[in-house]
């Protein structure tokens, strides 16, 4: 495996490389007459399209459901698959499975990637990773295939079946349907299948491993205990799901939901308070939502998946840490507790940081669209640059209307929404401090 050698190992650098060289890698393939329909694409919508897939985000230029051929598609999933687990993480199985030896890099990178803290066990790790993936897309894949067949054709449903299990478990949003699910609006099974697997991708694949063993030590009547990771992350997407569930329903059950019957009511507003953290599909024609559930989106959108998972954003443990941090504060309390546990700075630290950075580049983002296309509408363009960060691929419609310069923009926003800002800044700053002195206190006035 190449490894990148520094006079101090940065693990931001390599998992950074390794999107980049990926990215290159699929825009290169797709570019190939096999890939498309017509036999050609511009440069600019195979390196759109490749980023979008190795960074799970979802947003497209072209039709995938007719712009490309299977090949194309086939090849748009395995780049979906590289993003969702890590390029590193595969290098690492393939090295495992030949029974080459691990560097304490790699380990350092992938453990980084997945783990709040080292394990022992590495290869354990790996095996969990890929086992349970596999599980889970082809479960999915299975109900899936249940319910397109019949409408499909059996021969013909097994490739839809297996791609939106994928997707939908990266949390990439990418479909084989030019208009995503809305088809589906009504079918329960569908929407419920791709419900979970986008919860099951969104949270984490630690938090996942440690549901698996609560369940199977309840059967046996012993207890369990959560990590505070874990508790974290279950809360706040809990939180988020039955907040944004209810207010969707409220704000659309009478306005972009009036023609459904309250089956579909109900799914579709379940379905769209999952789908914008991180996901990308949709049952229903987004540009119907009045203005505050779109702000309800952009702000799902904002806060994404969860650490270690294969989704974007600033994550659902950074809003649970803040919102630690603001109560702690409303109770005159010195320092932050959550679930019985005290916070470390540096981890308050870490998430205001990646917080008011994903909002400066998001700011920049934005403003450099409205210059480059004054004519775009501020909901439409600020929708598309959230769903870019959060690696969502949510649209308002504006995506295929970019320009080359505003698609560039996108494209950098969806890189640095999947590595994260933090990685960005940790690769920008200096590895060691220049100097070693204070300066005497000054307070200011605040608020």
């Amino acid at each position: 495996m190449i490894i990148f050698h520094h006079k101090r190992f940065q693990p931001a650098s390599v998992l950074a490389a390794s999107f980049l060289v990926a990215i290159a890698l699929g825009t290169v393939v797709l570019l190939l007459p096999v890939c498309t329909v017509s036999g050609r694409i511009p440069f600019i919508d195979a390196l759109f399209t490749a980023t979008s897939s190795v960074c799970v985000t979802g947003l497209i230029v072209v039709d995938t459901a007719t712009y490309f051929t299977r090949f194309g598609q086939t090849f748009i999933l395995i780049l979906i698959q590289l993003g969702g687990l890590g390029i590193m993480t595969f290098s690492t199985l393939i090295l495992l499975a030949a029974g080459r030896r691990i560097s304490i890099k790699d380990r350092i990178v992938v453990q980084q990637t997945f783990m709040p803290s080292a394990s022992k066990d590495f290869r354990e790790v790996i095996r969990n990773i890929f086992l349970m993936t596999v599980i889970i897309e082809l479960t999915g894949a299975a109900l899936l295939y249940l319910c397109f067949g019949p409408k499909l054709g059996w021969s013909e449903a097994i490739f839809p079946s297996l791609f939106h299990a994928i997707s939908a478990f990266c949390n990439a949003g990418f479909s084989t349907f030019s208009n995503s699910l809305q088809s589906y609006t009504g079918d329960v099974l569908i929407n419920l299948t791709i419900i979970f697997l986008i919860i099951l991708g969104g949270l984490g694949f630690l938090v996942v491993q440690e549901c698996f063993y609560f369940f199977v030590l309840a059967r046996n009547k012993r207890k369990f205990r959560f990590s505070l990771h874990s508790q974290i992350v279950l809360s706040v997407t809990a939180v988020l799901i039955g907040f944004a569930f209810l207010i969707l329903f409220l704000l659309e059950r009478t306005h972009a939901f009036n023609s459904l019957s309250w089956k579909e009511k109900i799914l579709a507003s379940l379905f769209q308070a999952v789908t914008p953290r991180t996901a990308g599909f949709n049952t229903i024609n987004l540009a119907g939502l009045q203005i505050g559930s779109i702000f309800l989106l952009i702000c799902l959108m904002f806060v994404g998946a969860s650490p270690g998972s294969t989704g974007g954003g600033i994550k659902t443990a950074t809003l649970g840490v803040i919102g630690a941090f603001l109560r702690s504060k409303l109770m005159a309390r010195e320092r932050v507790n959550l679930f019985y546990r005290t916070l470390p700075d540096e981890c308050l630290m870490r998430s205001f940081s990646l917080f008011f950075l994903a909002l400066a580049w998001i700011a920049l983002a934005s403003f450099l669209i409205f210059l480059i296309q004054p004519e775009a509408q501020m909901k439409e363009v600020f929708f598309e640059v959230f769903s870019a960060f959060g690696t969502v691929g949510l649209s308002l419609g504006i995506t295929s209307e970019l320009t080359t310069l505003s698609k560039i923009i996108i494209i950098l926003t969806m890189y640095v929404g999947r590595i994260g800002p933090l990685t960005i800044l940790a690769i920008l700053s200096r590895t060691k401090p220049v100097g070693q002195f204070e300066y005497v206190e000054e307070s200011v006035m605040i608020g």
